[in-house]
């Protein structure tokens, strides 16, 4: 397998880019919030950025953060009311509002209808502009422009998803996850011994919106073609397949989830249009021989105490 081909390097950029998607939903599911609007935040990150970026020749970079922050606006908005919702109710009301956002974006004439956006900048075109005017071209790597391009933007997500799961990882040993992991196993207790639930649950909220939405500003300027229907139930149904199959009790859960459930159909790619029934399959499987999903906290357990018995028996 050619590593350097333009098409295996998308798949596995696309698998950074819904790693970066499974630790939105992480940050969400980590002070025990069932949200299903991810999509829904995904496209306003999307249609934020390609309306910038096309419309008003915003920089690229600076329209993906807009758009980011844009979700995260209005994740604030709708998270005073929602979050007081539990359960399947503050699950089903996030998502009736991806679902209203997809209509709302359906008959907006500035994203085009049904029709959405296209010819939209590319990252891999954008990223390729900055390196020929500091010298580094194509043919000085001996590979195509296309290679160059596809190359560059796969190691762009390999480095933003690397910032995000080092910050991630650090916010799991710090006060606020502690805070967020306490709300988890019990808010009750946690508003008990004086933490601020709604605060802290409405901080996990806006930063996985926020994510969300930078996740959705990225996939509209990699695919460089969007439509509302790319951000449906279905894209509801896959991100948080991330958590339900890998885990979510650690973040290496989802990402192993994204892993797994990007990877699976280019694997079998002659089964690609049963995408949403081997994941059906799958959730199956999991929900009745794994309901915690294929990594938690146990799992590291097991691995350490193999790794001592091995020690000590070699002792």
């Amino acid at each position: 397998m050619d590593i350097l081909n333009p098409y295996n390097l998308q798949v596995f950029t696309f698998i950074l880019l819904n790693s970066i998607l499974a630790i939105s939903i992480y940050i969400t599911l980590s002070t025990g919030q069932l949200s299903l609007g991810h999509a829904g935040f995904m496209s306003i990150g999307a249609f934020t950025a390609s309306i910038l970026t096309k419309q008003a020749d915003m920089p690229l970079f600076v329209a993906i953060l807009i758009g980011g922050l844009a979700a995260g606006l209005i994740a604030l908005l709708i998270g005073a009311p929602t979050l007081k919702l539990h359960g399947l109710y503050l699950a089903i009301a996030t998502l009736g509002f991806g679902e209203v956002i997809r209509v709302i974006l359906l008959n907006l004439e500035i994203t085009n209808g049904a029709l959405g956006l296209t010819g939209l900048q590319s990252i891999g075109n954008y990223l390729y502009d900055f390196e020929k005017a500091i010298g580094l071209k194509a043919t000085t790597l001996g590979v195509s422009v296309m290679q160059m391009k596809a190359l560059s933007t796969c190691l762009f997500m390999l480095l933003l998803f690397a910032v995000i799961l080092f910050l991630t990882l650090r916010l799991n040993k710090s006060r606020l996850g502690r805070a967020f992991e306490a709300i988890k196993a019990d808010e009750t207790a946690a508003r008990a011994m004086g933490l601020q639930v709604a605060y802290y649950k409405m901080l996990a909220f806006v930063i996985g919106s926020v994510l969300a939405g930078v996740c959705g500003g990225l996939f509209a300027h990699i695919t460089t073609t969007i439509t509302p229907d790319d951000f449906n139930y279905h894209k509801v149904v896959e991100i948080l397949s991330f958590a339900v199959i890998g885990g979510s009790e650690v973040v290496w859960g989802p990402l192993f989830g994204a892993l797994v459930l990007t990877a699976l159909p280019e694997v079998l790619r002659g089964l690609a249009e049963y995408k949403m029934l081997m994941y059906g399959l799958i959730m199956v499987g999991v929900m009745a021989f794994r309901p915690h999903g294929l990594i938690g906290t146990d799992t590291f357990k097991k691995w350490f105490k193999k790794d001592k018995s091995k020690a000590k028996g070699g002792l």
